[in-house]
């Protein structure tokens, strides 16, 4: 199977040696957001949990106030809820990438002309 040669641009946003925030963080805020559970959004991406709740814990440390709310107490009380910031955030990342795929596009098209067939 061929694959076309295609731009793959991926913005991360990194505090500290850490990455605070980029694709993978902003696909499991959507997961959160859409299930209402952390363990639903990672089994819905094909994470662990203990995977899921590192990327929520590092998020909430890296920004000035939480991006993801949680509940204890299981079905009942539990589940996981994006913060105003939190959407915020996700929000201004997605155009962030949409601009940088459209700016590094203009670039792309010359390089990858020059690709084998």
């Amino acid at each position: 199977m061929s694959v076309q040669p295609h731009l793959k641009v991926k913005a991360q946003l990194l505090a500290t040696d850490e990455i605070a925030f980029g694709p993978g963080k902003a696909d499991l805020l959507d997961a959160i957001e859409k299930t209402g559970s952390i363990s639903a959004a990672a089994r819905e991406m094909g994470l662990s949990y203990r995977r899921a709740w590192l990327m929520v814990d590092t998020m909430n440390r890296m920004f000035r106030a939480p991006l993801v709310e949680t509940g204890r107490g299981g079905n009942a009380r539990g589940g996981a809820t994006l913060t105003p910031l939190g959407r915020k955030v996700r929000t201004r990342y997605r155009a962030l990438q949409r601009a940088l795929e459209t700016a590094a596009r203009k670039h792309a098209d010359r390089l990858m002309g020059d690709l084998k067939p």
